[in-house]
């Protein structure tokens, strides 16, 4: 237990205790705390699992400290716990990449009525970017969690040689309404009336430009083309490393010109799949030690199955879809993982 004469001062204490992401934070009060285990509808003292690198335990009560210095609201723990649960999960590989040079950090992606029902977590204009509460406190909520529980600090456990500012937050809803395909937690095998969350390592996005000629078909072969090249361009571990996942986000425009030809999610991503690979020559000519043994003269793909491309719909319409890379390493090439998000588990709040 901390004590501070005053909240400025015990901001100041968090931050010469390096407890912080180097922002302000909000003080994690008894009060505060409690409000929020309360709000979870577990006991205090849960233990939800460890996580690396330091193997610290994360309970319920710890996890609401992190959420309360992130600035969340009691409608907002369903979603952090289930964030922090599927970092947890050991296919999320979490002590790997807390410790990894590459700069992946965890994205959120929320689907089904958590996205109103937890504080209003947008998948509109902005969604990554400022503005956006329950997006922007979410995502940092699970940050402090890893750097506090997790113990990744820069330079001496989490060894990301520049990072990105997706490791303040990185958390965003798929705006079912406009999109053409079905929600994405349908596709991993949920109902659409669930709520769920999705974490998965990544980059910072990468801006996918296209501009639509009118021609359905060449306009879905040309936007495949490119968003192919965000994923898995010969710099990016995808290409290299390969094996792991990826993430596209389609902006509703973007995603109407494969509506209008005809071209649902799976047949994107078969699509996409199709056209991440690289020559074995020539990944031996620039891969180095990454590059494919052998005397293989077949293609060498990004990605083991389609399945592993994830295809969401977000953001304002217009010019501009995002890529997100990924790490693709650690023990389970540090997979995606989904959980659903408990709503009725969750105490309310006044």
């Amino acid at each position: 237990m901390l004590t501070a004469p005053d909240e400025n001062e015990a901001v100041e204490m968090l931050h010469a205790l390096r407890c912080t992401d180097g922002l302000p934070v909000v003080v994690p009060t008894r009060e505060r705390v409690d409000r929020l285990v309360l709000a979870s509808g577990q006991d205090g003292d849960m233990v939800l699992g460890t996580m690396g690198p330091a193997g610290g335990i994360a309970t319920v009560e710890k996890v609401a400290v992190a959420a309360v210095m992130a600035g969340c609201l009691p409608d907002h723990m369903p979603v952090v716990m289930a964030a922090v649960q599927a970092v947890i999960d050991p296919a999320f590989d979490l002590t790997e990449m807390q410790s990894t040079t590459h700069c992946t950090a965890p994205l959120i992606i929320v689907n089904g009525p958590a996205r109103q029902a937890c504080g209003g977590i947008t998948g509109g204009f902005g969604a990554l970017g400022p503005g956006h509460r329950a997006n922007a406190s979410i995502g940092r909520a699970l940050r402090l969690a890893m750097l506090n529980i997790g113990g990744a600090r820069p330079g001496e456990s989490d060894m990301a040689l520049l990072g990105h500012p997706g490791k303040f937050t990185y958390c965003l809803a798929e705006d079912e309404e406009s999109s053409p395909f079905p929600p994405l937690h349908t596709s991993l095998g949920f109902q659409a009336e669930d709520s769920v969350v999705t974490v998965i390592g990544a980059e910072a996005p990468h801006s996918v430009l296209y501009s639509p000629t009118g021609d359905a078909s060449e306009d879905a072969r040309c936007l495949a083309e490119m968003l192919a090249i965000g994923i898995s361009n010969l710099a990016t571990n995808n290409a290299q490393l390969r094996n792991g996942a990826a993430v596209v986000v389609l902006n509703p425009e973007h995603a109407q010109v494969f509506q209008k030809a005809n071209l649902g999610r799976e047949s994107v991503q078969k699509i996409l799949y199709g056209y991440c690979f690289h020559p074995p020559e020539l990944l031996r000519s620039k891969a180095g030690g990454f590059a494919p043994r052998g005397e293989d003269r077949g293609p060498v793909h990004a990605f083991r199955s389609h399945e592993d491309i994830l295809v969401l719909v977000a953001g304002g319409s217009g010019l501009y879809s995002m890529v997100m890379p990924t790490w693709c390493a650690g023990p389970h090439v540090n997979r995606f993982v989904t959980r659903p998000v408990l709503l009725n588990a969750f105490c309310e709040i006044a």
